[in-house]
């Protein structure tokens, strides 16, 4: 089995409508286990490296004045094909489009307020995870369920 390692942000509309342990709870049913978490503030430095491939696009200033708005959580999670586990659960960046059970379809109902963020590829959650933690923040451990999830 190969592992891979995502970021996920509970953004700052999901922390303010208390949602976190929902969204979480959901990821980790899925099999996936959490090696990470914070509460934080995003700057405006780091949402500009965060979002780098947006920063010349018209929607950025916006988007950066919300993540930037309050409290996000960050989490890393671990688990065989993390990623795409991930961007399932979380449907459609449109909580419009997403699948019905989805935490978008669920929770969100904007664009722009969609409750979680999710890397798209095991490279960018390296990358993001990188922003995000210290190697020393991520804790490696045996989960005894594993059996239970992979064969």
């Amino acid at each position: 089995m190969s592992t891979e390692r995502t970021l996920v942000l509970v953004k700052p509309d999901g922390v303010q409508r208390g949602l976190i342990g929902q969204v979480l709870s959901r990821l980790e049913r899925r099999g996936l286990k959490l090696i990470g978490l914070k509460l934080m503030q995003m700057d405006e430095a780091l949402a500009n490296q965060h979002y780098a491939e947006h920063v010349e696009k018209p929607f950025f200033p916006g988007l950066r004045d919300f993540i930037t708005s309050g409290p996000l959580v960050a989490a890393a999670f671990e688990g065989a094909n993390a990623v795409q586990l991930v961007r399932n659960t979380m449907g459609a960046t449109n909580p419009l489009d997403a699948t019905p059970g989805s935490i978008r379809a669920d929770f969100g109902v904007d664009l722009g307020r969609n409750v979680i963020h999710g890397s798209d590829s095991p490279e960018s959650g390296e990358r993001e995870l990188a922003l995000f933690f210290e190697s020393s923040e991520l804790v490696s451990w045996d989960r005894d369920v594993e059996g239970w999830i992979y064969e």
